[in-house]
């Protein structure tokens, strides 16, 4: 499994390398570290949802293995929950 770790600030200028790394590791296992996450914008929101999906419909494991306070603060605010931003393990 790879372990991605995602920027301090997921903002604006963090959408595309996300956009670029999400594409990059498609049809494998992921696993996001969000423990150095400080901000999270809604574009780089709807990149993770994106990917989330993605990750579901190919039937492979897309995880956190570390979420900071800001990023589960950010992912309520938006009304999400973790289980809309990572998938269950592959069957």
């Amino acid at each position: 499994m790879v372990e991605l770790m995602l920027a301090p600030r997921l903002d604006m200028a963090a959408a595309r390398p996300l956009a670029e790394a999400l594409r990059g590791h498609r049809g494998g296992a992921l696993t996001l570290d969000a423990g150095g996450v400080q901000f999270v914008g809604g574009l780089c929101l709807q990149l993770l949802l994106a990917g989330a999906q993605d990750w579901r419909d190919a039937g492979l494991p897309l995880t956190f293995s570390a979420r900071s306070t800001a990023f589960d603060a950010a992912i309520a605010l938006f009304g999400l929950s973790l289980d809309q931003l990572q998938t269950k393990e592959a069957s």
